[in-house]
This record gives C-alpha cells, sequence and structure tokens, in this order.
C-alpha cells in the first residue's frame, strides 16, 4: 500500500534519514518512533505530499482518502462542531449538490443525491460528529460554541476530532495524545483499534503505542526501520540488537542491574494492595526495555540529593481554591512527607492544575491553613513555566539567571556538563532558545527545577513533548529523589512507575482512589456521576481528609470495603515512613555511585590520552609520568569508592529487609 525505496532526506543541509526502505500494508496500525527531531513528522509529511524525497521513492495509491490533524486551527466563529463536520468532504460535498439541485428544482438530481447521502450516513452524520467530540472531553453544551472560544489544547482536541470524522483510508496522527487526558486517550485508544483503515501515528506514550499498534518505524541515527509487533516487541528487538554491540555492552548491563535492584528493593516492600502490585510489574517491565535506551543518545539525569529534609514538609488543612470567585477545590487535606508520591487524576477542568497551583503557592487559599517546613524548597514544572524562559537567552543564560547564588559561583565549564545530561551540548548551550521545539524547552525548564534541589517536587504534565527516552531518563529520575512527588500526567508508564497514591479531583473534590490505573479507567468507562458510586477499586475513594468524604457506608460491603480500604492506606503510610527512615542510607548510595560513574568517565579520557603514541615520544616524558601517577591515584579513589559503595549498599538491604520483615 505504502512503498518507501531508499528514501533520503533533508532539512536543509542537514540529512534526517536515508536508505529508507520498507513497505506498509492496508489496515495495519504504525507507531513512527524516534527521537525528537529525528524526522518522523517529516516521514508522516512525505506521505501526505507536503515534501518531497531528496533521493528514492515514495508511491502509494492515488485513490486513496488520507486525514490527518492540522496543527493550526484559525479561531472563527463557526460552531465547533460545524468544523468537526467539515472533515467528512464527501459529506459536505453531497450537501452543496444537493443545495445546487433544490434551487434548480431538479427532482431526479435531487433523489440521486439524497439515496447517496444515505450511503454516507449522511442524516447521522451530526450525531456521529458529537459523539467524537464527547469521547475526546468536550461537554455537549459546547457543540455549538465558535472555535474562538476555546483556548490552544481544545482546538487542537477539535482538530482531531476533525479528522477522525473523515471516513479515511489512512489516517496520519502527529502526537494526538498531548492535549488529551486520561480519559480521553483510553476512549482514543479503543477508537483507533476499532478503525478500519491503516493508521500512521506519532507518538511518545508507550501505553498507547502498545495499545493501539500493530507495527514500529524506528528512526534511530540517520537510519529507518519497520519492526513487526507493538512498542514493546520493538523494545525487545532492540535491546537484543544493542547487546550484541560490545561497545555497548557494559553500559546495558550497567542499567539492568540498576533497574533489578531498584525493583528487588520495591519487591521487599510491597504488599497485595493493587496499586503496589502494578507498580511492581511496571517496574519488572522497566527491567526489560531498559536495554532499549541506553545507546549513545540516552538522557541519564539525577535529581541531586536535598540539602535537608524536614517532616512534614508541607501541611495543607482544608484549604479551598478557586478565581473569580468560582470554587474550584473544596477543603483539601493534604499532609507531604519525604518519600511521598502522588498522583492526581481527573477530567480537563477538574482542578488538577489548580490543585498544584494551590501547593506551590502561586494561588492564594479562599480558606483554610497552610504549614510550611521552614526548610521546604519547592521545584514546580507547569506548561505556562516554558513561556516564561526567556527566548533571546540561551540555556546556560536561563541558567544563571534561575540558579542563583548556586549558578553564581559554579564555573561556566560544570554549568555545561550539567545541561548535557538534558541533551543540550556543544554550541547547543549558547544559542537563544526562541526557535527551540516544545521537546526542548520542556527539558529546559526540567533542567532549571532540577537545578535548584528541591525536597517537594509539583510536575504538572511534565512530559508533554518529551520524547520516550527522556520520559524514560525521567521516570529513573524520579524514583530515587529523596524528597516528595506531586504529579499531574497523561502518561501512564510514568504514574505506574512514579506514584503509590492515586488521588482524583472530581467534583469539587480531591479524594484517595483505592485501585490502580486500570480500576480507574473502569470507573471512567462506568460514567458515574460521583466516585462514591463507582465499583471495584474506585468503591473505597473517599476524601483525603477524613471529614470529607460524603457517603458513608450502609452495608455490611461497604462497610469491609472502608475497612480494607484504611488497612491498605495504614499499610501504605508504613511503608512510607519506612522509606524516609532509609533515605539517607539512599542517598549515599546515590552519590557514591555519581562518584563512581564520574571516576570512569575520567579513566576513560584518561586511558585514551595513554593509548595516544605521542605520548611516549622523549619530549612528552613529564606527561607521560603525570598520567601515569594520575591513574594509579584514580584506580586508587575507585577501589575506595567501590568499597564504600559496597557497604552501603549492603547497609541499605539489610534496612530494606529489616522494614518488610513481619512484625
Amino acid at each position: 500500500m505504502l512503498n518507501f525505496s531508499d528514501i533520503a532526506i533533508r532539512r536543509g543541509p542537514r540529512l534526517l534519514f536515508d536508505g529508507a526502505t520498507f513497505s506498509l500494508f492496508r489496515g495495519e496500525k504504525v507507531g513512527v518512533t524516534g527521537e525528537n527531531g529525528s524526522g518522523k513528522s517529516t516521514l508522516l509529511e512525505l506521505v501526505r505530499g507536503t515534501v518531497h524525497a531528496d533521493a528514492g521513492n515514495f508511491d502509494m495509491p492515488g485513490n486513496l482518502v488520507t486525514a490527518h490533524v492540522s496543527q493550526d486551527i484559525e479561531a472563527t466563529d463557526q460552531p465547533a462542531i460545524e468544523f468537526v463536520l467539515d472533515g467528512d468532504t464527501e459529506l459536505r460535498s453531497i450537501e452543496a449538490a444537493i443545495a445546487a439541485a433544490e434551487a434548480q428544482n431538479d427532482g431526479a438530481r435531487l433523489g440521486t443525491l439524497h439515496a447517496r447521502y444515505a450511503e454516507v450516513g449522511g442524516y447521522d452524520a451530526r450525531a456521529r460528529a458529537a459523539q467524537l467530540m464527547h469521547g475526546l472531553g468536550f461537554d455537549p453544551a459546547g457543540d455549538e460554541q465558535p472555535i474562538r472560544a476555546f483556548s490552544g489544547g481544545w482546538r487542537v482536541r477539535i482538530n482531531v476530532a476533525r479528522a477522525l470524522m473523515c471516513r479515511s483510508d489512512l489516517l496520519l496522527l502527529d502526537e494526538p495524545t498531548n492535549h488529551l487526558d486520561i480519559d480521553a486517550i483510553l476512549w482514543l485508544e479503543n477508537w483507533l483499534r476499532a478503525y478500519p483503515g491503516t493508521l500512521l501515528l506519532i507518538a511518545h506514550d508507550r501505553e498507547f503505542l502498545d495499545r493501539v499498534c500493530d507495527r514500529i518505524v524506528n528512526i534511530e541515527h540517520g537510519k529507518v526501520r519497520a519492526y513487526r509487533g507493538n512498542y514493546s516487541a520493538f523494545e525487545a528487538q532492540r535491546a537484543a540488537e544493542l547487546a550484541e554491540q560490545s561497545a555497548l555492552y557494559q553500559r546495558q548491563q550497567r542499567e539492568i542491574r540498576h533497574m533489578a535492584a531498584f525493583v528487588e528493593r520495591f519487591r521487599a516492600q510491597a504488599t497485595k494492595a493493587r496499586q503496589a502490585q502494578s507498580r511492581l510489574k511496571a517496574l519488572e517491565r522497566m527491567q526489560r526495555i531498559a536495554p532499549a535506551h541506553v545507546d549513545a543518545a540516552s538522557f541519564e539525569f539525577a535529581f541531586a540529593v536535598p540539602e535537608k529534609l524536614p517532616r512534614p514538609l508541607l501541611a495543607i488543612e482544608d484549604q479551598s481554591a478557586g478565581y473569580g470567585g468560582v470554587v474550584l477545590l473544596r477543603k483539601l487535606k493534604l499532609t507531604l512527607m519525604p518519600g511521598d508520591r502522588y498522583a492526581l487524576l481527573g477530567r480537563n477542568g477538574a482542578g488538577k492544575s489548580t490543585c498544584m497551583k494551590l501547593l506551590a503557592g502561586e494561588i492564594e487559599a479562599l480558606s483554610g491553613t497552610r504549614t510550611e517546613a521552614r526548610d521546604l524548597r519547592i521545584g514546580y514544572f507547569a506548561q505556562h513555566h516554558l513561556e516564561q524562559l526567556i527566548a533571546a537567552d540561551s540555556p546556560l543564560e536561563n541558567l544563571r539567571r534561575t540558579g542563583g547564588e548556586r549558578a553564581a559561583r559554579t564555573t561556566e565549564a560544570e554549568l555545561r556538563d550539567y545541561l548535557a545530561t538534558f541533551g543540550f551540548r556543544g554550541d547547543r548551550v549558547f544559542e537563544a532558545v526562541a526557535p527551540f521545539s516544545g521537546g526542548e524547552k520542556a527539558r529546559l525548564v526540567l533542567a532549571l527545577v532540577a537545578y535548584q534541589r528541591p525536597n517537594l517536587l509539583l510536575l504538572d504534565e511534565p512530559t508533554n513533548h518529551l520524547d520516550l527516552q527522556m520520559r524514560q531518563a525521567l521516570a529513573v529520575a524520579l524514583q530515587d529523589f529523596a524528597g516528595a512527588v506531586v504529579l499531574v500526567s497523561h502518561d501512564r508508564h510514568l504514574l505506574n512507575t512514579v506514584a503509590d497514591e492515586l488521588i482524583v479531583v472530581h467534583a469539587g473534590r480531591a479524594a484517595p482512589f483505592d485501585g490502580d490505573l486500570e480500576d480507574y479507567a473502569r470507573w471512567l468507562s462506568e460514567g458515574d456521576s460521583t466516585p462514591e458510586g463507582s465499583a471495584g477499586g474506585a468503591a473505597a475513594l473517599s476524601g483525603v481528609a477524613a471529614t470529607a468524604s460524603s457517603t458513608p457506608a450502609t452495608s455490611s460491603a461497604g462497610a469491609g470495603a472502608g475497612a480494607g480500604a484504611a488497612q491498605r492506606r495504614e499499610q501504605r503510610r508504613l511503608e512510607a515512613e519506612g522509606r524516609n527512615r532509609l533515605s539517607p542510607l539512599r542517598a549515599r548510595v546515590h552519590k557514591l555511585e555519581a562518584e563512581l560513574a564520574t571516576l570512569a568517565r575520567t579513566r576513560m579520557a584518561l586511558e585514551a590520552r595513554l593509548a595516544a603514541p605521542e605520548i611516549y615520544q622523549h619530549e612528552a616524558r613529564a606527561d607521560l609520568q603525570a598520567a601515569l601517577q594520575q591513574q594509579a591515584e584514580l584506580a586508587r579513589q575507585t577501589h575506595a569508592a567501590e568499597a564504600a559503595w559496597l557497604s552501603a549498599s549492603d547497609e541499605l538491604e539489610a534496612g530494606v529487609q529489616g522494614e518488610s520483615a513481619p512484625n
């Protein structure tokens, strides 16, 4: 159906990829993956015909109806549902022909057109358009609202609905989940699985790719290769390929050991609670896929150990918040300790971002109290912070500006090394931020937040625009972070691997959810108007504070569910306290691992010097002697650091086993 033969494409002087040869067939659902800037969107543009190959040939049947999501939508007074209906061009063409035939009083032509109108589903088209909009999160009252009344994120959803409205043979979607919440993503997954045509999908959401796609086209290091199976199958194949490359083998094994050690520490603390089991399975999956993310282009970074970890970090008592006199969130009660991992769930507009702003102190509460630890240091990532970057400044200048006294007394070389861990290398650190992509800006803001050495991280949709490698690095870094984390994200992989507790923001309240993301998906599918009305894991959902629960148990089954939920919450509280007691040891292990990594890099650089023939020339005797002395000193330091790491790791393991031992 789609044939790519030895394709090469350039953007200006830069070669994106070459030698791309593969075929895609009718009905396949294909995920296109690769780093930001690797050429994924360009590949879709080639299929659309808006760009042409610099070499090779691409061909596809000429009669295919192709649908895609436009990047921009003009702010007009056209009702949103009419814009969505415009996606079915054949339907609109028939409607125009019917109007012309009526004007000419052509009865025979009208009969033919009305028959065709029925064939293409014209009489239920408006209902189909409304169904698409509602599935993507629109309130029924919004169908007739003009496009100009919607914000940018909602306009993207309107564009997605318009593309889905088209009765297409080929559907091209570029990051359709970026502005969707979890319930809309779940709906879109089901719609795409049932879509009968061929799908080309760019996404950085591994769960979405796994559930929708049956083939992966990966762009990496200027090469394009097609793989059978979903994203997990691709990762397994890619991991096997990487394992065969001896130059990458040691780095891959170190990453696997890191994942295995983390899984074992978590397994020792896990109970049969569904949330704990879900996270454990996700971590085991991370162990399998880790080798697919350890090539030279991968990101590796860590959040520095906070200078102080007071207990509690922050206590919110019965606070309410809103805007313009409208209360969006009522009686929030939450105490955050080091080691806590919370994720906020809820539909768009439910108040998740309002809750995050309240925790960050960016908005004043309408009622209640807030108690901060004296040494509280908040690191807050929000999408609007991307707009607060100084566009004319470079990443280095932005870091100098926001990094305070610490950045002022740090050398430029050290700041550049720090930015390199977030993908800003070479001359990139000196370039103006203005032309950076959304992913690059998100990485930079994340770097600025991490540099503050916070002990409380508030992350509101941190993965928007981040590619899969950076998302993986973020998940690993958050697992090792010694402070507390409150997270809002539609990335289910990140939620599964980071969050210990789920909180649903619904109907003006924030309530703990006694279940995992699969339970949450079931609750959404039930369509209950109140969380307490749901079954399964959501049946135990109550207010964050005991006083916030609005529906008392009215049966023995309800009482049993409430007791079970209370026991699980108490168990998770005890586990969190255990992790907090061990946090100094974890911090020491992490510090020693970082020290060993630094020593290893220094040793590799030194070995490269010693491998150069010129250092053995007579005139370089002094350099050779100094290098050999440095080599001996590095060996001594490495031996000492390894011994300290083993000792700290053993002590940490003993502490973990002690925490997991039955009382």
